[in-house]
């Protein structure tokens, strides 16, 4: 019989982009490069990333200092709203702030970011089959990141809200068998100088 044994499910945000998000600034590259450099010693069954440039760029460069990891791009870890609340389910006073904030989002954007926010939590999320402790690597996007630590925590859907993330910074959740996920780091940045850190944020947000 196939036993299950624990993921250890590793997440980044991108590199900080550039304005018109076609790819990463310099400060981005410096970034993932580091990152990648934090990570090197993981023995990764697979670094999964958004298919947009600033998520593809910021992974090529971290699998560029990691050994024999296959790369591969995946919808699901790409850039999306995973879950709009209705107003009945937000704390009165952040529901006008929140529901201001994904005011734009279309029907059809609410359908499929849905869609994929459940893929994700099938795909990246819970032990693994076999007997092995797997370690996987998402390069993502601040939703997607915020989603999972949400749901890791049995939160509430609507609590992806507010949950932010540095470019590069990592996070680390731990599936075991028989257990309730933990989030081991959350938002780590400390493998980046500080002239790196914080970037995305405003600056009362600088810690």
């Amino acid at each position: 019989m196939t036993g299950t044994a624990t993921r250890y499910l590793y997440l980044t945000r991108h590199g900080e982009a550039l304005p018109d998000e076609s790819g990463l600034t310099q400060a981005g590259r410096q970034q993932a490069t580091l990152l990648g450099r934090r990570l090197q010693d993981i023995p990764f069954t697979a670094v999964h990333h958004g298919p947009l440039p600033r998520a593809a760029q910021t992974a090529r460069l971290i699998h560029d200092q990691l050994k024999d990891v296959p790369l591969r791009v995946s919808e699901v870890a790409g850039d999306y709203v995973p879950y709009v609340p209705e107003r009945v389910e937000l704390p009165p006073e952040s529901a006008d702030f929140y529901l201001r904030f994904l005011a734009d989002t279309t029907a059809a954007e609410r359908e499929q970011g849905a869609t994929l926010a459940l893929h994700a939590l099938d795909l990246f999320t819970g032990p693994v089959d076999g007997e092995a402790e797997r370690h996987e690597l998402v390069v993502t996007h601040n939703f997607l990141v915020a989603w999972l630590v949400r749901d890791a925590m049995h939160a509430p859907k609507w609590r992806w809200l507010g949950l932010n993330h540095g470019n590069a910074a990592l996070t680390v959740i731990r599936y075991a068998p028989g257990r309730a996920a933990s989030v081991l780091v959350s938002n780590d940045m400390r493998h980046l100088p500080t002239e790196l850190r914080w970037t995305g944020f405003p600056a009362e947000s600088h810690i």
